[in-house]
This record gives C-alpha cells, sequence and structure tokens, in this order.
C-alpha cells in the first residue's frame, strides 16, 4: 500500500463538515467571507487580487528588517532557475502597495481598496495561530485625515455586528511621526539600557533596532519596567495630537468606545500616528482579531509619491472561532433533495432539478440507485426543508410528491409545471 500524504503542520484543511480538528466549517467560512464583500462594498470599497509571491525585497524594505516577520517567520527562497529572492506573502499591505505604485492606481486620485486570502508565517501552531492563515484586509490611499482611520475602525464595527459578535473592545494609539519617533527612541533606547539586567534575549536584540518593540513584548519579569517606561503620547506635537483628537471625536460621534493603549505599537515598522486592535477575552492568548493603522510613508519607501495611507488586517481564523464561541453556525444544506426511483423517475430527476435551480432553489439530486427508504434517510440527513419525490407513478403522470422534512406542513402531491409554486408557498 502506498504512503498515505498529510498535510503541512500548520497548514490544513477547510472542510465542508465539523472535523475532528475543530476547524470552522467552509459554510461558516462562506459567510465570514460574504459578509465582509458586503460591508466593504458598502463603504465604497473594491476589490483587488494580490499574489501569493512576491520579491523577498519588498518585505525588508516595507515591513521592516528587524521585525520578527522578516526576522523569523517568513517562507523565503532563491528561485533556482533564475536566482530570484522570494517569499511567501506574510502580509498583505506591502503587496497592495506594491500594486498601487506599478499601476499608478492614484493617478485619477484617492483608492479604496480590499482584499481577502491567505497569508503564510512560520510560527509556533496553536490555537488561533497557523502557519498558512487568512485575512481580509482594506487600504485607502490618497486621504490624510482622521476621517478614513475612523472610516477603517467603524467599518469593522459593523462588521463585528453583522456577525453578531459583542463584547470586542477596540484600543487605539498614535505612536506619532517619524521625527517624533526618532526623538522618542533615543529616550527609549536611554531608559531601557538602565535596566539591561531585566531584559531578554529578544530585547537586547532590538534595543538600539528597533526600541519600540520591546513595548510589545509579553514577556511577565519584564512588565513592570516596561509599564513604567516614557511614554511618546506625552511627547507628541502639535498636529499629531490633533489628528489623534479628530480620531477620538469622530469614534465618539457614532458612539464606538474605545482605550487608549500606549503600550499599542503594532508588530510592523511602516507605522505612523494612528494604530488600533480589535481584542476579545474569549480566545486565550489570541486576544486580537483584526488591527491596522496609519502608513504615509510607505508608498513613497517603496517607489510611489508621497501618498497618505490607512489599512487594516482581520484574522479570519480568529474571528471564525470567535463567531462559534458565540453559537453561530452556517449550514450548506439544500433547499430541496430530489429522491427519484425508477428509469423513468431517474429521467425526469435531472430536468425538474435544473427547472428549480432556475427559480432559484439549491437541489441535491439523489445518484447511486437505492431503495425509496434509504433515499428518503438521505434525504433527511442533508439537511434539505424538502424532499421531492418522483417514482415510477409520479413520472407517468408528470406529477411529484413535497415533503415538508423541516418543521410543519403536509405531505402532497403537485403537477410538476406546479412544483415551483408549491415550494415557494
Amino acid at each position: 500500500m502506498a504512503d498515505k500524504f498529510q498535510s503541512i503542520k500548520g497548514f490544513y484543511d477547510i472542510l465542508p463538515e465539523e472535523s475532528t480538528l475543530k476547524h470552522p466549517t467552509s459554510a461558516l467560512w462562506r459567510v465570514l467571507e460574504e459578509t465582509g464583500r458586503r460591508v466593504l462594498g458598502q463603504y465604497g470599497y473594491r476589490y483587488i487580487g494580490l499574489p501569493l509571491v512576491e520579491p523577498t525585497g519588498l518585505y525588508v524594505r516595507g515591513v521592516g528588517e528587524h521585525t520578527d516577520i522578516v526576522e523569523k517567520e517568513m517562507y523565503a527562497w532563491t528561485d533556482a532557475l533564475n536566482g530570484d529572492k522570494l517569499a511567501l506573502r506574510p502580509e498583505a499591505t506591502a503587496g497592495c502597495v506594491r500594486a498601487v505604485v506599478e499601476h499608478n492606481l492614484t493617478y485619477n486620485g484617492p483608492q479604496r481598496l480590499w482584499y481577502m486570502g491567505p497569508m503564510f508565517r512560520h510560527e509556533n501552531v496553536q490555537k488561533g495561530r497557523q502557519r498558512q492563515f487568512h485575512q481580509i484586509g482594506a487600504e485607502a490611499f490618497g486621504m490624510a485625515g482622521p476621517d478614513t482611520d475612523a472610516e477603517m475602525i467603524i467599518m469593522l464595527a459593523r462588521l463585528w455586528r453583522e456577525l453578531g459578535l459583542a463584547d470586542v473592545e477596540l484600543q487605539i494609539n498614535t505612536i506619532g511621526d517619524a521625527p517624533e519617533r526618532a526623538a522618542y527612541r533615543q529616550t527609549l533606547i536611554a531608559y531601557f539600557e538602565r535596566y539591561a539586567d531585566l531584559l531578554d534575549e529578544d530585547a537586547k536584540r532590538r534595543l538600539h533596532a528597533n526600541p519600540l518593540r520591546i513595548l510589545d513584548s509579553k514577556n511577565p519579569r519584564m512588565q513592570e519596567m516596561i509599564e513604567a517606561a516614557p511614554k511618546l503620547f506625552d511627547t507628541l506635537g502639535t498636529e499629531t495630537r490633533a489628528h489623534y483628537d479628530g480620531l477620538c471625536q469622530r469614534l465618539s460621534d457614532v458612539g464606538i468606545g474605545y482605550l487608549l493603549n500606549t503600550r499599542l505599537v503594532r508588530g510592523l515598522d511602516y507605522y505612523n500616528r494612528t494604530v488600533f486592535e480589535w481584542v476579545t477575552t474569549k480566545l486565550g492568548a489570541q486576544g486580537t482579531i483584526a488591527g491596522g493603522g496609519r502608513y504615509d510613508g510607505l508608498v513613497e519607501m517603496l517607489g510611489g509619491k508621497p501618498t497618505p495611507a490607512v489599512g487594516f488586517g482581520m484574522g479570519m481564523e480568529r474571528v471564525l472561532l470567535l463567531m462559534k464561541e458565540y453559537g453561530i453556525t452556517a449550514s450548506d444544506a439544500p433547499d430541496v433533495y430530489l429522491v427519484n426511483a425508477g428509469d423513468a423517475a431517474e429521467r425526469q430527476a435531472t430536468p425538474l432539478a435544473e427547472q428549480l435551480r432556475n427559480a432559484g432553489f439549491s437541489v441535491t439530486v439523489h445518484a447511486g440507485g437505492g431503495s425509496f427508504k434509504s433515499q428518503m434517510k438521505k434525504a433527511d440527513g442533508s439537511g434539505a426543508r424538502f424532499a421531492v419525490i418522483v417514482g415510477d407513478d409520479e413520472a407517468a403522470a408528470s406529477a411529484a410528491v413535497v415533503k415538508p422534512l423541516r418543521g410543519e406542513g403536509e405531505q402532497r402531491t403537485v403537477p410538476q409545471q406546479e412544483l415551483v409554486s408549491a415550494l415557494a408557498g
């Protein structure tokens, strides 16, 4: 017997039915995907498709050479055919910016774009954290005001409502502009150097390369020291503070509450000013289900003209886990299971099913033969609302039996030409 293959650790299948791995079903995925498309469309965002593979240098320059993503997690290799340095995308913002620059998409004005699909990071696999994971994301280019930052957050708040999710907390911060961060960086380095004996290896490595990332450390031994560190928020200039105040005012105008988290810096180097995360307490350590912020310098950094920009990424696996925590379910069950017994009935089954599909019903036609009893058992197990039954007698009379399988209603025989109205009524 040939060896069986299994999926790679951290990569998994999305199955039609609940699996022993407790991954969300494809039906629940569909609910999230369709809701995301609808909500993003309500705000004028248009879909952009992005490649899974990009030049490695795009992420080194765009995400940051000293980020965990580039240093530890990226799937990167040298192409054996031409020597190109390539990487599976670990996030989509850099690729979206590359597309905007390459195709000059902002030539005729601002752009609102969204995308959906898999990302790849070599991480420790645990609940809510896979090596292939999926994101819905949105990016807005050419709009510098806090109203667009607020729009991103408000859009996600609507998505949570549409999905039926509650108790998701919004945390926001502002990390200033480049000159403010440069001055703060020196202050932070000096502070952490005074506590060098408390720094873990990651913090020591980041101290001079990216000291702001130390603020995001989860090492319990360092928490008291980090909490007492100087806060960038206290040193912001007038313009940056006005941007932050404008964001807060717009969130208050639509009734969205928020928590100022001065330690929130996000894990990517390209952010400036606004950063935010939506957080839940129901998923343990993987509590962040969406996050983003402003990145006004990234377009120019990747070869374009200076262009203000802001965006977010939402972790689909984590949102789906949260939907399951709230008991949200979905089904791909058909409207109709068409039972057919006999040669004449089997021939009528396909055109009859097409008639129903033309009217908007989803129909599963029984295949493979079997007794009437066994077919009815499969009809019930399919989750369909109705069984439509055609045997030799019904076929001869151009009729069909409609049997409700869910809820109330009596079995009845109707002419096949009246079947659509019988099911609709």
